[in-house]
């Protein structure tokens, strides 16, 4: 079959989450022998921001990275309904204009045979509600929300005919142990500065636990204002900028421990769906302590796979357990390698997906899917 993905950006991930699950999720397709075409605005702001922050070179460095993907550049007269004349399964991501998500949904009304999914990454639909209740969903097939709260969400607001779990996961080609590294640095934290969304929390479960146990600490993100990249000199802390997806397994090889730092709107009105970081790390083997977060829908087990704290002086204190307790810390990095491997995959996701099509494809996916299955 072939999947054509709507998405901001498959080129960048500077500030673009989505881009990571993206990626692990095209690869999986393509292992299984389907064709796969990203298709992105030719002014998506992660694409900009990246050549200006890093130049062209950035944009050479994923294709060296990805060479199998295929990403085209839409503009305003792109030509949808050929691009899509092909395609038996199209997602859109919901930073995808909003005219342009309605015109899809025109194209499969009026008897396009590919299944038309919107997919939710984010958290505007409790942060900026009018945002997505002002998008026209009723032709698609269904709604991918990446948490049950999100499902929830969608489910009493009448967004959409189905709405169906699909989770973010690890791509595990790409994010794995690497013991040959040396680890040479004590804590890494990659994120994004968020705005508002965890200024306070990002300097009560990072900043100041660093400084305080004296941790050579590395720091890596984008759109640190000049106060926030103060407080980290000012705590030691060495601030490297943007980094490349594909290079961060080997970035948490060189580092003990790492941290999550959930977003505000995540904590207080999504529970249950942490950043695709969190499975990323677990899967590279390296420890991770978590500032409070709610677990809501049993993804890992807190304590086992990871450790969960209630405040900056319960972070430090776990800060120095994990880097003083080398059998502690294995055991944590052996459960959550476990748990990603067993659930949390793009290949789990993959095969969640095929279910969802399943339930909800054209009649021509049905068909495809019925003679795989017998051909099994």
């Amino acid at each position: 079959m072939k999947f054509v993905f709507y998405t901001h950006s498959l080129i960048s991930d500077w500030n673009h989450g989505n881009a990571h699950f993206l990626r692990g999720v095209m690869r999986d397709l393509q292992r299984r022998g389907h064709e796969t075409l990203a298709l992105e605005p030719e002014d998506a702001w992660s694409r900009t921001n990246l050549l200006r922050d890093q130049g062209p070179a950035a944009v050479e460095k994923f294709h060296a990275a990805f060479p199998q993907h295929r990403s085209q550049i839409y503009a305003r007269d792109f030509d949808h309904e050929a691009a899509l004349a092909d395609a038996d399964v199209v997602i859109v991501h919901e930073w995808t204009d909003p005219q342009l998500v309605e015109r899809l949904g025109c194209i499969r009304r009026n008897g396009a045979a590919f299944t038309l999914l919107f997919h939710d990454t984010h958290h505007r639909a409790v942060s900026a509600e009018g945002d997505i209740a002002a998008l026209i969903l009723e032709d698609y097939d269904g709604v991918l929300a990446f948490g049950q709260t999100l499902l929830e969400r969608y489910l009493r607001a009448g967004w959409g005919k189905s709405v169906f779990v699909w989770h973010e996961a690890a791509d595990e080609v790409l994010f794995r142990p690497m013991p040959e590294i040396e680890r040479i640095g004590d804590l890494i934290w990659i994120g994004n500065w968020g705005d508002d969304e965890r200024s306070a929390e990002i300097a009560e479960f990072l900043i100041r636990p660093a400084m305080e146990l004296g941790l050579k600490t590395t720091v890596r993100g984008v759109r640190y204002p000049d106060h926030a990249l103060d407080a980290l000199r000012a705590a030691g802390i060495a601030y490297g900028g943007w980094i490349a997806n594909a290079d961060v397994p080997v970035a948490f090889a060189r580092h003990k421990v790492t941290v999550h730092i959930p977003r505000r709107p995540y904590v207080e009105h999504l529970p249950g769906i942490p950043t695709i970081r969190v499975f990323e790390a677990l899967a590279c083997g390296i420890p991770l302590i978590s500032a409070p977060w709610d677990d809501a829908e049993h993804l890992f087990a807190a304590g086992t796979d990871y450790l969960v704290v209630r405040d900056g002086a319960e972070m430090k204190k776990s800060l120095r357990e994990l880097l003083c307790d080398a059998d502690r810390a294995a055991s944590l990095t052996a459960a959550g390698l476990e748990t990603i491997k067993a659930r949390h995959t793009c290949r789990h996701r993959v095969d969640e997906l095929f279910t969802i099509l399943a339930h909800c494809g054209s009649k021509r996916v049905a068909q495809d899917l019925h003679s795989r299955e017998a051909a099994e």
